[in-house]
C-alpha cells in the first residue's frame, strides 16, 4: 500500500518532467531549422551573386574580370563568361590553336575560346583569317580588330588583347602586372589603324 502511494505522488512530477523535456526539444528542432535556413546562423548573410551584372549598356571591369551589361545578349554573356575563364593564363604563341583548353593563349587563340564560349566560333583561326571573318565593320556588341600579324576584340566596350598595356603609373606592382602579355581584359582602347574591323552576324 505504501508503494503504491509513493508511486502515485510521483506521477505527477514524472509528468511535469516529460513535459519540460518535450518543450526543450521542440525548442531545440525549430533552432536547428531557422540555422539551416540561414548560412551561417546569421540573418545578414547575403548569398553571392552567380551571375553578375553591369549597368546597360557597358561591361565594367572588377579585379580584372569583366562583368556583362544586364541587357547584353545571352550569347554575348557566355562570350564574356568564357574570356574570364583564360584571362590570367600567359602568352603561349600557338596556344589555343590545338585545343581549346590550353595552357596559354596567343592573341587569335584568346579570340578564337572567348567567341567559342558565345557558340560564335566552331574551331580556332588565326589572325590572318579573321580579317576575312564574320560581316565588316563594328559590331554592336562584339568587334574583333584583325590582319596579319595580331587579333584583338572589343567586346561590350571592353578590349580583350594579349598585348601588354600601356601605362603611366609608376607603382612598381601595378606597373609589372599591366605588362604582362595573355589574354586580358584592357580598360583602355588602342588605335585600330592598320586592322580590319569584323563582326559576327546580329552582334
Amino acid at each position: 500500500m505504501t508503494n503504491a502511494l509513493g508511486a502515485a505522488r510521483r506521477t505527477p512530477a514524472l509528468c511535469i518532467s516529460i513535459s519540460l523535456l518535450a518543450v526543450v526539444a521542440i525548442a531545440a528542432t525549430f533552432a536547428a531549422s531557422a540555422q539551416a535556413e540561414t548560412p551561417g546562423g546569421v540573418s545578414s548573410t547575403t548569398p553571392e551573386v552567380e551571375n553578375p551584372t553591369a549597368p546597360p549598356g557597358k561591361a565594367i571591369l572588377v579585379n580584372g574580370r569583366a562583368v556583362p551589361p544586364v541587357n547584353a545578349p545571352a550569347a554575348v554573356k557566355k562570350v564574356i563568361a568564357a574570356a574570364n575563364k583564360i584571362r590570367t593564363k600567359p602568352y603561349i604563341y600557338g596556344g589555343g590553336h590545338g585545343r581549346w583548353w590550353d595552357a596559354g593563349y596567343d592573341c587569335s587563340g584568346a579570340v578564337s575560346f572567348a567567341l567559342h564560349g558565345g557558340n560564335l566560333l566552331t574551331s580556332p583561326m588565326p589572325s590572318g583569317s579573321f580579317a576575312g571573318w564574320g560581316s565588316g565593320g563594328k559590331g554592336r556588341w562584339i568587334t574583333v580588330y584583325a590582319n596579319g600579324g595580331h587579333a584583338y576584340a572589343v567586346i561590350a566596350g571592353l578590349r580583350l588583347d594579349t598585348s601588354a598595356a600601356t601605362v603611366t603609373r609608376t607603382n612598381t606592382r601595378k606597373f609589372k602586372k599591366a605588362l604582362e602579355r595573355g589574354p586580358r581584359w584592357r580598360p583602355t582602347m588602342r588605335s585600330p589603324r592598320g586592322f580590319r574591323a569584323r563582326h559576327p552576324l546580329g552582334f
